[in-house]
């Protein structure tokens, strides 16, 4: 699906430069607004500004429009219907060309306007780094997001700081262009839940790493407008697609079992046993293209050194994973 330019520059630079700032829109304009001044504001680095709406309102896409208008640095685009996130960051990236992409929520901010220089700066001071996560804080408060924490959790006191991982929170990440090339960007069929996993999957099976740097925030604003709540699709989306990922890389079903049986436990306290079985099946129904391969070894190696050495004992991992309410892995 090809998007329609709407408002401001009609393409980005033609010559190199830094950064795409890739930024979803559906409806709250207000918000997405915010988040485009944030973007707009970042000094210190060369960066184009994409904002692809999916499906907003005429008044939201007007208010949008306006934001760019006239300008040389952002664009506004649409697309007919909404592909998710993996889609729509697919398609939004796909209009720019700059060696760093970062993306930005809707409803989030950087907390600075030296933000998105320091991400490019990280990488481009460590060429084997394919991707970071950034901090992200509530935007009232400015503690660390409980949502929007995408790692173990044992390492949340080290929020502040920097750690190699296996995966980045989507509200603010940046990611090496040649990275994202390489891997084939994220799988459209996730539509929402587990894409920056998977992408990051294919990118640790290429040899990257994964870093997530606490020192460089992004303020989120936790809001449950045209959110897909826990107790509806979004449960569903998280229990299918991280089992369709593992089922990429070979797990078998009898491999599963403990990981499904968790959900159905998980599910059934949060009243979301419905949508855990239908979960379970629409992720039989899709089946990997081509056969299941394995990680490589070196992968392997590196998922159990950055995630799972964190993750503690079976019995651990019940308690802090399985009986806590969905949102967790």
């Amino acid at each position: 699906m090809t998007p329609r330019f709407v408002a401001g520059a009609p393409g980005v630079p033609a010559g190199p430069y830094d950064a795409d700032v890739v930024i979803l829109a559906l409806d709250r304009a207000e918000e997405t607004e915010q988040a485009i001044a944030s973007a707009l504001a970042q000094r210190g680095v060369a960066r184009h500004v994409t904002v692809l709406d999916q499906g907003s309102h005429p008044p939201a896409l007007a208010r949008l429009a306006r934001c760019v208008a006239g300008r040389g640095d952002a664009s506004l685009w649409a697309l007919a219907e909404n592909l998710g996130v993996a889609g729509g960051r697919n398609a939004a990236t796909a209009l720019g060309h700059g060696r760093v992409i970062a993306g930005l929520d809707n409803d989030a901010e950087f907390a600075g306007p030296a933000t998105l220089a320091g991400a490019v700066a990280a990488l481009d001071r460590d060429p084997g780094l394919g991707a970071i996560g950034l901090r992200i804080v509530a935007y009232d408060g400015g503690r660390d997001d409980p949502s929007s924490w995408g790692y173990p959790r044992a390492l949340l006191p080290r929020a502040g700081g920097s750690f190699g991982t296996v995966t980045f929170v989507g509200a603010g990440h940046a990611i090496r262009r040649a990275a994202w090339d390489a891997a084939g960007g994220y799988d459209p069929a996730l539509f929402f839940c587990w894409e920056e996993y998977d992408f990051c999957l294919r990118a640790i099976a290429q040899g990257w790493r994964i870093g997530y740097r606490g020192d460089l925030v992004v303020r989120h604003k936790v809001a449950a407008e045209r959110r897909l709540a826990w107790s509806g699709e979004r449960w569903f989306l998280f229990v299918r697609n991280r089992i369709h990922i593992a089922r990429k890389w070979g797990a078998s079903w009898p491999a599963l079992v403990p990981r499904i049986a968790g959900y159905l436990v998980k599910g059934a306290r949060a009243g979301l046993l419905a949508q855990t079985w239908r979960a379970i099946r629409a992720a039989a129904a899709m089946e990997p293209a081509g056969a299941p391969r394995p990680l490589p070894v070196a992968a392997a190696d590196y998922l159990r050194r950055h995630d799972g050495a964190y993750r503690g004992s079976p019995l651990r991992r019940l308690r802090q994973e399985v009986m806590a309410p969905p949102g967790g892995a």
